[in-house]
């Protein structure tokens, strides 16, 4: 599954999957500075919108940060993602941090090789596919990978995170 392209520069994201000996693709697509959306990835990468999940930061009252990775085309629900991460309430954490905990930009926030190991829940849907997209770690690339494999080697909670 995996493939080796010289063009393409591995992110940090790529080269821990490296290291893990966990198998995955690096996808790129076209940057739209205007439409940084999972659903303009989703038809750059000509897949179905359910298959491109998005990386969110969140803060919780009493665990602090962690993080959700839900369908594109779905909403986070915060009372769902507060009451599995142990919290009362939580709240998505403002842009301008983001590069500063996490190390990535929005856009291009991947679940893999953040600043820091923030709890992370992925939404249950997510096993029933052979493969998702999540950001390999930049704008304009996404990694293909077995929903297990993320799982396993993210230690990820797999979780309901969003709205009905």
């Amino acid at each position: 599954m995996k493939e080796k392209d010289d063009k393409i520069n591995k992110t940090n994201a790529a080269r821990l999957l490296d290291q893990a000996g966990v198998a995955y693709k690096l996808v790129p697509y076209i940057v739209d500075e205007n439409d940084l959306s999972a659903q303009h990835i989703a038809a750059q990468l000509n897949e179905p919108i359910e298959q491109v999940f998005k990386t969110l930061v969140l803060r919780g009252d009493k665990s602090g940060v962690f993080v959700c990775v839900v369908p594109g085309n779905d909403e986070v629900d915060l009372k769902k993602a507060a009451k599995v991460s142990g919290n009362k309430n939580c709240d998505m954490v403002a842009m301008k941090e983001l590069l500063g905990l996490t190390g990535y930009i929005r856009g291009g926030c991947s679940p893999i090789g953040m600043k820091k190991k923030y709890p992370t829940y992925i939404h249950e849907t997510c096993i029933l596919f052979d493969y998702i997209y999540v950001s390999a770690g930049v704008r304009g690339l996404q990694l293909e990978i077995n929903p297990e494999d993320l799982i396993k080697m993210c230690e990820i909670t797999e979780a309901d995170l969003t709205k009905e």
